[in-house]
């Protein structure tokens, strides 16, 4: 259930409603809109405990949230989750941005070419990997905490935040030490360790969809973040596994506007993984965009072809900037343009 409280509601009576909520073995994450205070109650809900808040001074409603994701759900949270990534972005609410970079971050000169060109061509965000979950233990695994360093100096010269992916709880504080916005894989969906280990950073939170993740698995895997006391989820769809075999994943582009309708947190495409194939990541960006998605993780890479993971699926910054033109066209053709992209600024 979730309590709105009245709006002037003292902050006596919200401690108070917190601390009843506790009694029943619930947990209350209180949930500040722009006019006005909602408290979600976590756990078993019985109708007498819904009875009883109704009751309590400064308590305007409750309602029922009949969805078992309670944070997640537009229920509770009707408005668009707006998040600030730092330098300036913020992603959700209805203006695409675009997250791009390489796969894996290989060398400083790669990396740097790799930026240079994303930033040059529109992008907000910087992505490269450091911990690479691969099918392989023989193949390439990342640089670990030296590439998230490399990342960090590329973001901070360029001006960009920079996303990169989380493997393991091991790992979780160089990734909140270095990066703006956690990544948490597909493999890692419903690692719930992992989950609540990367709430309790404060940091954005990015959530892939698992391969074979139905979408209330993925937003219930969101509410472990979310329970973290951390409103700062994006989701991602990156592709599910089906029996086909054409491309690397099939591309659920109806999950991306149905997730947009369930939930009020931001959802974020993936075309590079969702069809493994560079010439197909430009119409199924363009796809994205129409059917509502708040933002385009893109593999780019200055030489694909000797790239140490994903180089087929990978873009070169001259393709990324040809693409990047298009999907703005068309994002501000029907009414929902690219956010801006901030001006250079010095390092933090």
């Amino acid at each position: 259930m979730i309590i709105v409280m009245k709006p002037d509601h003292t902050p006596a009576q919200a401690e108070a409603v917190s601390e009843r909520l506790a009694n029943f073995g619930l947990k209350a994450q209180p949930i500040h809109g722009a006019t006005r205070t909602v408290i979600a109650a976590l756990g078993q809900v019985l109708q007498d405990h819904r009875d009883e808040m109704s009751m309590m001074q400064g308590v305007d409603e409750v309602i029922r949230v009949s969805k078992p994701y309670k944070l997640s759900s537009r229920e509770t949270h009707p408005a668009d989750t707006v998040i600030d990534v730092g330098f300036g972005v913020k992603i959700g609410g209805g203006r695409p941005v675009f997250m791009a970079g390489p796969c894996s971050i290989e060398t400083e000169d790669q990396l740097w070419a790799s930026a240079q060109g994303v930033r040059e061509a529109g992008a907000h965000v910087l992505r490269g990997g450091a911990f690479k979950p691969r099918s392989s233990p023989y193949a390439f695994q990342g640089l670990g905490v030296p590439g998230l360093k490399m990342l960090r100096q590329a973001g901070d010269e360029l001006g960009m935040p920079v996303i990169t992916e989380c493997l393991s709880v091991r790992d979780i504080d160089a990734v909140a030490q270095y990066t703006d916005i956690i990544q948490i894989g597909a493999r890692n969906m419903q690692n719930f360790v992992l989950l609540e280990q990367a709430g309790k950073t404060g940091k954005p939170v990015l959530l892939k969809r698992g391969m074979a993740g139905t979408i209330e698995e993925w937003l219930l895997a969101s509410e472990y973040i979310l329970s973290q006391n951390n409103p700062n989820v994006m989701l991602c769809e990156r592709g599910i596994r089906t029996f086909e075999t054409a491309t690397r994943n099939t591309m659920d582009l109806n999950a991306i506007a149905l997730v947009k309708r369930l939930s009020h947190l931001p959802v974020i495409s993936d075309p590079s993984h969702g069809t493994g194939k560079w010439y197909l990541v430009r119409p199924m960006t363009m796809a994205s965009i129409a059917v509502g998605a708040d933002g385009l993780e893109i593999e780019v890479h200055p030489n694909p072809d000797h790239a140490l993971s994903d180089g087929a699926q990978s873009l070169t910054p001259a393709n990324f900037a040809e693409m990047a033109n298009d999907a703005r066209a068309l994002a501000s053709a029907i009414g929902r343009p690219f956010a801006d992209v901030p001006a250079r600024v010095a390092a933090r």
